[in-house]
Order: C-alpha cells, then sequence, then structure tokens
C-alpha cells in the first residue's frame, strides 16, 4: 500500500513538473518566434527563388545582380499579391503584440515592395525606346532556363539581328537631350543585366551543342561589344553629375518629397525640416558641453584650441591596436561595473581587428566594425599630409567612445546576437535606424553615465557627438538642394573640428557610397528613439538596465517605434501607421 501511494505520489510530481514545464514552454514561446514567422521566411525564400529562375544564371552569378525583366517584375507582383492575401485571411485578433509587429513589419514590407516594382515598370516602359532589342534577348534567355534545343544558324542570325538593332538605336541617341543622369543609371542596369543574361546562354549552350558551337561565337563576340560600345555611348550623352564646387564628389539630391517618404517608410514621424530642427536642439547641448571643457582644460572658450591640444596626442605609428584594445577593456570594465549589460562571453572572445586599407580610407577616414574593427591609420604609401590627418582625426580621445560602439556591445554584438535571436527579422525588416540607432545610444548612454572621467575625454566623446548632429544637418539639406558636397565639408571643418582630408572622406562616403539617404542621420535619431525608449521603462517605469538591454538586443531588427510596441505590450492595429513622437522640442 505505501509502495502504491508514493507511486501515485511520483506520477502526481510527474504530471505537475511536466504541465509547469509546458507552461512555461508557452509563456517563453515569443522570446523566439512569433506566428508570423513562417511567412516572413517563406516569403523572402520565394523572392528569392523568383529572382534566381527568372534572373540571369551566368558562371559567376553568386557575385552578379541583375535588374529584373518585365516577366521577372509581373512574377514578383503576383507573389506580393498572394502574400497580401494570406496575411488578409490571418487571424489576428489572436496575436499578441510580437505577432502583431512581425505582421505589421510584413505588410508593409509587401507594399513597398509593390510601389518599387511599379516605378520600375513605368520607369522600364517610359526608356523602353532605347532597348528595342531587350525582347530578343529575354527569348533566348526563356529557352535557356529548361534547356530547350536550339537552332546555331538560327541564334546566330538573331544575334546579328539584335546587334544592327543596337546600331540604329545608337545613331538616334546621339541627337537626344532629354535624357538625365538617372535615366542613363537605369540604362545602364539594364545593359547590364541584358548582358548577363546573353552570356548565361552561350555559357550554357557553347561547347555542348555542336551546331551552337559552330554558328554562334563569332556574332556573339559582335553583340557583346556592340553592348559595351553603346552603354559607353550612353554614358556620355549625359555628364555624371560631380558637383563643381571644388569637392569633385557626385551625388544625386532627391529633394523634400522622396525624403519625406523615406522617413515615412522607416517611420519615422518627423518630416526632414522637423529633423533639421532637432538636430539644431542637440548641436546647441553639444556646443555647451563642448565650452564647459574647454574651460576645464584652460582654454576658455576658444574650443578649437582645447581640440588641437587632443588632435596632437595622437599615438605613434605602428601603436594605434594597442590603444584600441585599451579603449575596449575600459569601455568594458565600466559596463561591468554599473551592471549596464551581460555581454555573453563568446562575443567578448571572438571579435577580431584587421588593418583598413589606404584606398578604404579616402571614404572610412575613422575605423568601422563589425565582426571585426577595421582601424583607420597610415600606412607608408600615404602623403606626410595624408598620414598627419590620419593620426590626428584618430587621436585616443576621438577614439575613445566609438571602439565599443563597433565591437561590444555595439555591431559585433549586433552581428552575434541577431544570429541567435529571431534571425529571420535580420535581413526581412532592416533598417540603419536599428543598426547604428542601438549603437549610438551606448554613447549617448556611457556619456550620461560619465564614462569620460576628464575634460579631454567629455570632449572627445563630443566630437563624435557633434558629428552625429551635423550628419543630420548635411545630409538633409544636401537632399533638399540647399548645400553642395563642399558646403558640407566646411561646414564639418568650422563647426565640428574635422581635418579637411577625413571631412572629404565623410561627405564622399555618405553621397557616393552604397549607404541609403536617410543612412547617416539614423545614427543619432535611432539613438535619440532608443534613449526615449529608455527613458521610459528604466527611467520611469523601473526595468534594470540589464534586463532592458538583453531585451532590445534580443529582438532583432525593426523600426523603433515597433520596439517600443513589443516591450510595453502595446495593442496594435493591423493597418498601424507611424505615430510616436520620441524627441521634446524645446
Amino acid at each position: 500500500m505505501i509502495s502504491i501511494n508514493v507511486t501515485k505520489t511520483m506520477a502526481c510530481l510527474s504530471f505537475v513538473f511536466f504541465s509547469t514545464m509546458i507552461s512555461a514552454q508557452k509563456q517563453n514561446l515569443y522570446n523566439h518566434t512569433t506566428p508570423i514567422e513562417p511567412l516572413v521566411i517563406q516569403y523572402g525564400h520565394d523572392v528569392q527563388a523568383i529572382n534566381y529562375f527568372y534572373g540571369p544564371m551566368p558562371k559567376d552569378w553568386g557575385t552578379q545582380r541583375a535588374t529584373a525583366s518585365p516577366e521577372q517584375l509581373q512574377r514578383l507582383a503576383e507573389l506580393d499579391q498572394s502574400y497580401l492575401e494570406k496575411l488578409k485571411a490571418f487571424p489576428y485578433d489572436l496575436l499578441e503584440t510580437n505577432g502583431q509587429v512581425d505582421y505589421i513589419l510584413l505588410n508593409r514590407k509587401i507594399k513597398q515592395n509593390i510601389e518599387k516594382l511599379q516605378d520600375e515598370k513605368k520607369q522600364y516602359m517610359q526608356l523602353g525606346r532605347y532597348f528595342p532589342f531587350a525582347e530578343d534577348i529575354y527569348d533566348l534567355e526563356k529557352k535557356r532556363r529548361r534547356g530547350v534545343p536550339i537552332n546555331g544558324e538560327e541564334v546566330a542570325g538573331k544575334l546579328n539581328a539584335i546587334t544592327k538593332k543596337i546600331e540604329q538605336t545608337e545613331k538616334s541617341v546621339a541627337y537626344d537631350t532629354s535624357l538625365t543622369f538617372e535615366d542613363v543609371a537605369f540604362l545602364n542596369q539594364v545593359l547590364e543585366s541584358l548582358k548577363l543574361r546573353l552570356s548565361s546562354v552561350y555559357d550554357f549552350y557553347n561547347g555542348y551543342d555542336p551546331m551552337f558551337t559552330w554558328w554562334v561565337p563569332q556574332p556573339y563576340k559582335q553583340l557583346s561589344e556592340k553592348l559595351d560600345q553603346y552603354t559607353a555611348v550612353l554614358n556620355g550623352s549625359v555628364e555624371r553629375q560631380v558637383f563643381d564646387d571644388g569637392s569633385q564628389i557626385g551625388g544625386n539630391p532627391i529633394g523634400r518629397e522622396a525624403l519625406n517618404k523615406q522617413l515615412r517608410d522607416e517611420m519615422i514621424v518627423y518630416t526632414a525640416d522637423e529633423l533639421l530642427r532637432l538636430a539644431d536642439q542637440e548641436f546647441a547641448w553639444c556646443q555647451a558641453e563642448l565650452l564647459k571643457a574647454s574651460r576645464e582644460m584652460g582654454f576658455g572658450d576658444d574650443w578649437k584650441a582645447a581640440q588641437e591640444k587632443l588632435k596632437d596626442a595622437y599615438v605613434s605609428p605602428g601603436q594605434q591596436p594597442e590603444l584600441i584594445l585599451k579603449l575596449y577593456n575600459a569601455a568594458q570594465e565600466f559596463i561591468r561595473e554599473h551592471d549596464l549589460m551581460d555581454i555573453p562571453s563568446l562575443a567578448d572572445e571572438t571579435w577580431g581587428m584587421i588593418m583598413m586599407t589606404p584606398e578604404r580610407q579616402l571614404v572610412n577616414p575613422f575605423f568601422t566594425g563589425g565582426r571585426e574593427i577595421s582601424i583607420s591609420y597610415p600606412t607608408d604609401g600615404m602623403t606626410h599630409e595624408q598620414k598627419l590627418m590620419s593620426m590626428r582625426g584618430n587621436n585616443p580621445y576621438f577614439s575613445y567612445p566609438t571602439v565599443q560602439h563597433e565591437l561590444n556591445p555595439g555591431h559585433h554584438l549586433q552581428y552575434f546576437m541577431n544570429r541567435r535571436h529571431k534571425p529571420y527579422r535580420e535581413h526581412a525588416f532592416n533598417t540603419p535606424f536599428w543598426t547604428e540607432g542601438w549603437t549610438l545610444y551606448w554613447e549617448l548612454l556611457l556619456y550620461d553615465k560619465g564614462f569620460a572621467k576628464t575634460p579631454e575625454e567629455r570632449m572627445g566623446m563630443l566630437f563624435w557627438r557633434m558629428h552625429r548632429c551635423a550628419r543630420i544637418t548635411f545630409s538633409i539639406k544636401f537632399h533638399l538642394g540647399e548645400w553642395t558636397p563642399q558646403q558640407c565639408i566646411d561646414y564639418l571643418v568650422d563647426n565640428v573640428g574635422f581635418e579637411v582630408a577625413n571631412a572629404h572622406g565623410e561627405v564622399k562616403r555618405s553621397f557616393e557610397s552604397h549607404y541609403g539617404e536617410l543612412y547617416q542621420l539614423a545614427y543619432l535619431v535611432g539613438g535619440l528613439q532608443l534613449m526615449a525608449i529608455k527613458n521610459e521603462l528604466v527611467d520611469e517605469g523601473g526595468m534594470s538596465y540589464k534586463a532592458f538591454h538583453d531585451r532590445v538586443i534580443k529582438e532583432n531588427y525593426m523600426p523603433m517605434e515597433m520596439l517600443r510596441a513589443v516591450l510595453i505590450g502595446q495593442d496594435l492595429s493591423p493597418n498601424h501607421e507611424t505615430k510616436w513622437e520620441f524627441y521634446n522640442f524645446k
């Protein structure tokens, strides 16, 4: 009897234990996924599958990107519509906040992609007269997808006919004054795509199909050369948009309407003009702090003289890596002492360090980071002036606030955690306001917490904070058509204290590289957004710093407004539009 009772008791305890485990699993499930995750993943892979099948398949496909064909655009549009229907049929009312956020972001992403496809289709139709031969190439590629047998003699004739079509089109371009720089950029993409599709056909049949191999190589060679020649003619029809202001920097101001649309798409409630006001307010605060530090250093209000002292404190050639490690360790010790965050030991163990090439330093005058920190410091091939500017710009005080920005808890930790927590969000909902907002937030937080203990260290941190304000100002004013690149350079030199070469590299990076129009302003704006959430949940709500930072980093990419919704458990409408005002204007 006793044995039976013990057995029953053990069975009962086991039931309670496993029931508790199941309950706990249900409770913690949405720390790792949501019911919308499968749709997010499937959509991404479905888009990839269509672009693979309907795009070219040359030998080096992994390194090539091709503009979509009209057939491809139509198929992508059909896919987008099918996913909108799937979302419409989903029982949204059953979702908790994390699932609502995934639903809203996927829905927005698809609708924005539909707009993009429509714009591409419109542009394709408007400029179609400049590539009337495209359908002939698409037709050949379509047959190649399934390896349909083709007649080599007929293909050679078609390629020869396409070459003649291009010759005729080329003659009309010589007298065409309507093309813009943007038009030619699009035509370059289309022509490059057509070349890839043509090479896909040629590489597939040549050397394998005897008649193709006998007939096609020479007409193919002539057509390839003609496409290159036609591309050169198009590029010669309009001058590259390089500003004749002394900077020799190119760029495309997109205008107020386009800039404001991008801000709405990124779920930023403020307009470009309101962000200029924000930048001015933040810059004024920085200037007041800068003067305090300058006075403590004995330079009165001559903050530029105080800054010169910092610039001349650069380390000798070969010693910059040692400095970076020292600054990294100081930041990690401060974070531990103030219980700000638990950084995984493996993330602390596995960050790397590389030296930046001289070529990259032309557009990246300061070190950058991610998996590793890429150190910007002079190499032996630079001129004397270049060496001094690089060393002065990367002095210990200017480097003081940004090592942890690039490593832990900054970009390196982002990469580390993004692959381990809700990884499906990383590519689906990527936004620079989260990428750079999280890292910039740590600069703001460490300053507020007293990480800088001397006026020199404070001035070093303020240099970068003023730099972030300036990025908002000069990038917006450029895209509004109010400033040229040279005016942007002058602003950085005169108002922030940049070395001239470093300012030139910063502006060149902003307008000539692959960064989007909002990327540079996303640093401070994203950081201020996260600071506002921290104020609400930690300062006012009593949440610990460790708990707050752990929650944020594990949610992965998303607009900050959606991050806030997740953290406060906000109930969201399926058609939620941005309305969060995160900044206090004075």
